[in-house]
């Protein structure tokens, strides 16, 4: 399905073991996984496309959504005049670029696009 833009599209969680994170999605729920590296691997058959990322730290709230926007330089912009703090500057993964922003009350999202 083509992502659309402002909608939720992906949601990512941290984890502490990314092995036992997938034997428990994929026995409890049947979702199947896809590794990038070792630090971070994406769900599907959640009804949602996710992923969890590999974390030491404790996790207080482990949840990222993840929002769609086909022209990132134009959000960006969008996100910084409605004053908001970026959190995580511009960056590249497999297949895209994203950026994550603080919204007024401190909820921490991300907005990414396709290369």
């Amino acid at each position: 399905m083509k992502p659309i833009n402002n909608h939720i599209n992906y949601i990512e969680f941290k984890a502490t073991d990314l092995e036992a994170t997938k034997a428990f999605y994929t026995k409890v729920f049947g979702w199947t996984f896809t590794d990038y590296g070792p630090t971070y691997t994406s769900f599907e058959d959640s009804g949602i496309a996710g992923g969890f990322e590999k974390t030491e730290a404790a996790i207080t709230n482990g949840a990222l959504v993840v929002l769609y926007h086909e022209n990132l330089d134009k959000i960006k912009q969008q996100v910084i005049a409605a004053n908001a703090k970026i959190s995580v500057d511009t960056f590249s993964f497999p297949g895209g670029k994203r950026f994550q922003f603080l919204d007024p009350s401190g909820n921490e999202l991300a907005i990414w696009c396709y290369d």
